[in-house]
């Protein structure tokens, strides 16, 4: 599928009009790598650019570097309407009026979040690939009220890597596999795989993802920026494909915590579309302006020792960052028996997204206003077996095992929930806070990122730490702390339901810090 989007010379020309023969040429675009939202908005506050010449420039990496380049494939579909409405924000800004600290900065969403417009919402796959709904998700419409500019959608690991075991993140029939900008033969982790990758290599200063499990942290933390998983229920999840409405989110990916705060700020809130985020507005704030570099000053710090692997180059970018911890006031509390009694939650959490699979994704598909199209999982699988390009490179043993599900009141189900809502918070996240009397964890949020290989799928290269907040649907933050062999390792923080306003600024103290954040550098592989 190609992109519908403008040519970046159609971009250019709608900023700097043609000239006549012999007229001189418009100026460059400006070079966007490095620039956060808070440099955008501080830039178009001065006069020195505006809004349509950052989504131009934007446009134009996005040709050089995912359409053609490196070709990242971290960009799926481009908004053909990006410039114009950056260009009607530049005339609010001129007649007084700016939304916020995002007006104007445009955002890249993950593909299985609808937005109107003539861009399908696809999650990857070749069954959804006409489904333009010509709606907004709430999170969407709130992006659009605060004046961000919607550009694109991002690749992903197809249905948010829920069709097989034996997938490879970062594929999807629609797509192709994304590239991780710092080693191109490596992984880009999933399934915000393209959000990733597409923020790291400054194809937008910020995108939205979505996480089940790990799939906004992961991708995060192996392209070596700032990834956010919200308390579940903190952001609505209406007009978003599903997995699972234990687990699903949508987040933040970004290149620095203040800009993850920033977009929180504006998506977080009730939906009475989404029963879960009936508390949502009384809990949000301005997770921006609560942000301190004093936040770790007197906060006592769990270690999760026992989930960070056994590779010493990671052990020792971790121990610097504790360090770093302890030097911003923090004490650190080493915690070695992190996995006691959880034994059984992963059954527990695979049998939860199994069942609930099955009656989300019909529960989408019937609501899309298409009348053609699936409409159950069943259909999926049947669309798939009958499309062999979808089922090059891994099958659907997921899809198949979820269509063998009961439903929300079968005994498995039933069991499963109890447990996983036991043994992933009170007996969990918060049995480690209360016992070792810490007020936040910390982990090593991922390996470096593996090879990518199509054939035998991924091959993760250490533990993960995302599981327990996953489950429990606790806030959990990534930031950079450094690379190995130049591939970036994120540092996890993770707390109770609704300390998101403390993650996250426990984690922009680190950052303040430590700067830690590595730029890409696209070569083909690790070995010199």
């Amino acid at each position: 599928m190609q992109k519908i989007s403008l040519l970046a010379a159609a971009a250019l020309l709608a900023v700097f009009p043609a000239t006549t023969p012999g007229a001189a040429m418009p100026p460059p675009l400006p070079d966007m790598e490095g620039k956060d939202a808070v440099i955008l908005q501080a830039e178009m506050t001065a006069g020195t650019v505006n809004s349509d010449v950052i989504a131009a420039s934007y446009l134009e990496r996005i040709r050089n570097l995912d359409d053609n380049g490196p070709k990242l494939n971290a960009v799926i579909a481009l908004f053909p309407d990006a410039t114009a409405r950056a260009y009607e924000l530049d005339q609010e800004r001129e007649a007084g009026k700016t939304r916020g600290p995002l007006h104007g900065v445009p955002i890249l969403l993950k593909d299985n979040i609808e937005a109107a417009g003539p861009v399908p919402t696809t999650a990857g796959s070749l069954a959804l690939k006409d489904n333009i709904t010509n709606r907004d998700a709430p999170i969407v419409a709130r992006l659009r009220d605060a004046g961000a500019v919607i550009l694109g959608k991002t690749n992903l690991s197809e249905w948010a890597n829920i069709r097989s075991n034996n997938a490879t993140s970062g594929w999807s029939a629609v797509g192709g596999l994304t590239r991780n900008p710092h080693a191109l033969d490596r992984n880009s982790c999933g399934s915000s795989s393209g959000s990733g990758a597409a923020v790291a290599a400054n194809l937008a200063p910020l995108a939205i993802g979505t996480e089940t499990d790990g799939s906004i942290t992961c991708p995060a933390g192996v392209n070596g920026v700032v990834g956010f998983k919200p308390t579940v229920g903190l952001v609505s999840r209406t007009h978003i494909v599903p997995i699972s409405h234990s687990q699903d989110t949508a987040g933040p990916i970004t290149l620095t915590v203040r800009d993850a705060a920033a977009v929180m700020t504006i998506i977080a809130g009730s939906d009475p579309a989404d029963p879960a985020t009936a508390e949502a507005d009384a809990r949000k704030t301005d997770y921006a302006a609560a942000l301190s570099p004093e936040a770790l000053k007197g906060k006592r710090i769990g270690v999760l020792r026992d989930r960070i692997g056994d590779r010493t180059d990671v052990a020792a970018l971790f121990d610097a960052a504790l360090k770093q911890m302890a030097d911003l006031g923090a004490t650190i509390v080493e915690i070695t028996d992190s996995r006691k009694g959880l034994d059984e939650l992963g059954d527990a959490e695979f049998e939860i997204l199994m069942t609930e699979l099955k009656a989300d994704m019909a529960a989408y598909l019937g609501g899309v206003p298409a009348k053609d199209g699936p409409k159950t999982l069943a259909d999926l699988i049947a669309f798939n077996k009958a499309h062999p390009e979808e089922m090059r490179w891994f099958d659907q043993s997921s899809f198949e095992l979820a269509e063998t599900k009961g439903g929300f009141d079968s005994p498995a189900y039933v069991e499963a929930k109890a447990k996983a809502a036991r043994l992933a918070g009170p007996e969990g996240i918060d049995k480690l806070l209360k016992d070792k009397r810490v007020d936040l964890l910390v982990g090593v949020t991922n390996g470096p990122a593996w090879t990518s290989d199509l054939v035998n799928g991924d091959h993760y290269s250490g533990p993960s730490v995302s599981q327990l907040p996953a489950v429990a649907g606790y806030p959990h933050l990534t930031v950079p702390m450094g690379a190995v062999e130049g591939l970036p390792i994120g540092l996890s923080f993770i707390g109770t339901k609704w300390s998101d306003a403390e993650v996250l600024g426990a984690g922009y103290a680190y950052e303040q810090a430590s700067r830690k954040r590595v730029t890409p550098t696209f070569r083909a592989t690790v070995t010199p």
